[in-house]
């Protein structure tokens, strides 16, 4: 198949260094369709990482002599883990909870939540010190920069957590437009 690694043997750890970035990016998202429960995507991804593997494992073992082709595909493992997670992070699939607790009135940042086209329910609480208001939110992953500026510009003292989940059933939930602005959606 690399029958040209014979005549340009420093192509070999170039090769592999790539193919591992690909195979290992591309294992980084099959692991979070994985976790999300998607049955098609999941496979898909897989066959075309495993492929990328297979290639690149049999030139190692069939010309890697040096050094050199060993740590390309420790660099390339390394370097697949961090683009991965850069490519996810930025495709920012799926859902997120975010729990707010705040001292303030909760109706009002649930009012703007609403406003905003984001779905949320209040809950009154007491805390250790005094009641607080807590606020339950699921947003697209996409939309959390967002969701954390509406939280901080409404009381910068709030305290929020977020948490994955792996699906949602009906409710109200904000999709991101062109424009960057949430609508209603389901």
């Amino acid at each position: 198949m690399f029958d040209f690694i014979d005549s340009y043997p420093w192509l070999l750890p170039i090769i592999i260094f790539f193919g591992r970035i690909c195979d290992v990016t591309l294992g980084t998202l099959r692991i979070i369709f994985v976790s999300k429960g998607e049955k098609m995507k999941a496979p898909i991804v897989g066959f075309f990482e495993v492929f990328i593997w297979i290639v690149v494992i049999s030139q190692i073992f069939s010309h890697a002599t040096h050094i050199i082709s060993y740590l390309a595909y420790a660099l390339g493992y390394a370097s697949g883990n961090f683009v991965g997670i850069m490519i996810e992070n930025k495709i920012g699939y799926g859902y997120q909870l975010f729990r707010i607790y705040t001292k303030k009135n909760g109706a009002e940042l649930t009012k703007i939540l609403n406003q905003m086209g984001f779905g949320s329910t209040l809950i009154r609480g007491e805390g250790a010190i005094s009641e607080i208001d807590i606020i339950e939110s699921v947003v697209r992953r996409k939309a959390e920069k967002r969701m954390s500026e509406i939280i901080t510009s409404f009381d910068p003292d709030a305290f929020y957590v977020i948490e994955d989940i792996r699906s949602k059933q009906k409710g109200i939930f904000a999709y991101s437009t062109a424009a960057g602005l949430p609508r209603l959606g389901k």
